[in-house]
């Protein structure tokens, strides 16, 4: 869809889904001018979200539901207008079809069902404090083009962040080929969730931004729910020497609670850490 200069939405108190919609617009055409108002004028046909029952509401009797029954809302309707399309300035094809479905099911969903059906949900209550208290003489509009602003910086991060796993797929797909004994060694920390997770792999290395190496448990879904073999329980929450007495590696200096992360100051006594777990499991 060809978007004109201008986009309507509602006037009055803003929520998540027209507020990241108008985000999702100004990324898509930054020169647009979104307007807020009671109606949309009589004979326009341009852009229209949250407002007019068009393509881009949701307050209509026959309004949308997604397969898995979640009803969509207006970002959720942009999203799904536009959201693959802004992914293919910097994902393959393959890539941005499924990083658009994934940001879908994990970011816009949970913000089009609390605009529904007023489950509740952190960020929409974040954005929904933008609007003015009830005794103050703020202007609606500013109050709206602050919270914008304020989603159009987490937009932008998301879009990054997907872009940057998508030119992570070689690098870690590189590694991986290279990998031994189910560890994968990075030469530096990039996304890798989307190659490891799917791969027989059960640990990843890479140098630690603190100084010496992570070692990472790989999950064993792409939602991190669980992992492929933890790190020893006795190792859980232990540190420094301790945790060196307990495990043997000289340079092993901290384990995660959850048994997911361990961290050592050389590669070979952070691979080592992963061997001893697999070798324990």
């Amino acid at each position: 869809m060809e978007l004109g200069n201008i986009a309507f939405t509602h006037n009055g108190k803003f929520h998540a889904d027209d507020v990241f919609g108008a985000a999702l617009l100004k990324i898509v055409k930054p020169d647009i001018i979104i307007k807020r108002v009671a109606a949309v004028p009589e004979g326009f046909t341009g852009m229209a979200f949250d407002i007019g029952h068009g393509r881009f509401d949701h307050h209509q009797a026959d309004a949308e539901i997604r397969e898995n029954g979640v009803p969509y809302a207006a970002f959720g309707l942009l999203w799904r207008e536009f959201g693959e399309q802004l992914l293919l300035k910097g994902c393959s094809p393959e890539d941005a079809a499924k990083a658009a479905a994934h940001f879908d099911e994990k970011f816009v969903q949970p913000l089009d069902e609390d605009d529904n059906t007023g489950c509740g949900n952190q960020l929409a209550g974040a954005i929904a404090s933008f609007n003015p208290v009830w005794d103050s003489d703020e202007d609606p509009d500013v109050c709206f083009a602050q919270a914008v602003e304020f989603a159009s910086a987490i937009l932008h991060r998301k879009l990054e962040g997907m872009f940057s796993e998508s030119r992570a797929k070689s690098f870690v797909t590189e590694a991986l080929e290279k990998s031994e004994d189910g560890i994968v060694v990075l030469p530096h920390f990039a996304p890798w969730k989307t190659v490891l997770v799917p791969s027989p792999a059960k640990f990843v290395v890479y140098p630690s931004q603190r100084g010496g190496y992570n070692a990472q448990a790989i999950p064993e879904t792409l939602d991190g729910e669980g992992v492929k073999c933890p790190f020893p329980l006795e190792w859980a929450g232990k540190e420094s020497e301790e945790l060196q007495a307990s495990s043997g590696l000289k340079t092993l200096r901290f384990c995660h609670r959850g048994r997911f992360l361990a961290a050592a100051d050389t590669l070979e006594d952070a691979k080592e850490a992963c061997r001893i777990a697999m070798r324990t499991a």
